[in-house]
């Protein structure tokens, strides 16, 4: 029997399949960078699954849509979840998993009518544990007043429908560069964010060619964190604005 306690995670906002300022169609780079990475699940953020003016614009773009173009045969299962609908097309946060994906749930938690923000959550069946990963994919505000209420409605819905003792992954796009929100949302739910407990401070993540801001997160519950890495530079200039993050994990226990 094969126990899979050991995952590799990463996540990243895809800017909408486009480098900085739009400059460029850069999915097929993005989907080649996490490849590279080897993740069995990957947390995406700005994927832009339907956009009829830039399906005419861009001769690369995928017709079966970005989410489905990402996964390719690499990861067996994905989700999507629509957070921002626009009369050109749509999008939101999604999931990618080596592991079959059992149930999906995406919630609305826009804190304002002009910034439309999503909530991906999937239980996710790992072979041979004793229970289903819980997975969160989340994408925050701009301002810290809708960070917070933003938290707090993610924090109500995880106290209710995820089980204490349940292994759960929140990454994503927190927006959080000045870590309050983070901390405060980390401890009531008693969290640990890989980068702050391996190294000590969340990760540089923005710009991803020369990273300043500290956007992006990972929050475990139920794992230990055996390494964490910034994949960022001037190559990511042909990429995303963001860096990606990825760790490698450990389950705590499995019966």
């Amino acid at each position: 029997m094969i126990l899979h306690n050991t995952l590799h995670i990463a996540t990243f906002n895809i800017h909408k399949g486009l480098t900085h300022f739009n400059a460029r169609f850069s999915l097929h780079h993005q989907r080649d960078l996490l490849r590279k990475l080897h993740a069995d699940i990957v947390f995406l953020q700005e994927v832009r699954d339907v956009h009829t003016e830039h399906s005419k614009r861009f001769a690369a773009w995928p017709n079966a849509g970005q989410v489905e173009y990402l996964a390719d045969a690499v990861w067996s299962d994905f989700s999507y979840g629509k957070n921002s609908v626009y009369p050109a097309g749509h999008h939101g946060n999604a999931l990618l998993s080596k592991f079959p994906i059992i149930k999906t749930t995406n919630i609305d938690i826009s804190a304002h009518a002009s910034e439309e923000r999503g909530m991906l959550h999937a239980e996710i069946n790992v072979p041979n544990w004793n229970t289903p990963l819980h997975a969160i994919c989340l994408h925050l505000g701009l301002f810290a007043r809708w960070r917070r209420q933003q938290l707090a409605a993610v924090s109500a819905y995880i106290e209710q429908h995820i089980p204490a003792d349940a292994p759960l992954i929140i990454a994503g796009d927190f927006n959080d560069w000045g870590q309050r929100s983070g901390k405060a949302f980390a401890n009531q739910l008693h969290l640990h964010e890989v980068f702050e407990h391996h190294t000590g401070k969340a990760a540089r993540s923005f710009p991803s060619w020369l990273p300043m801001l500290r956007l992006d997160r990972i929050y475990i519950r139920g794992f230990h964190v055996k390494h964490v890495e910034v994949n960022s530079g001037a190559h990511l200039l042909k990429v995303s604005d963001h860096a990606v993050l990825s760790a490698t994990i450990t389950r705590d226990s499995i019966k």
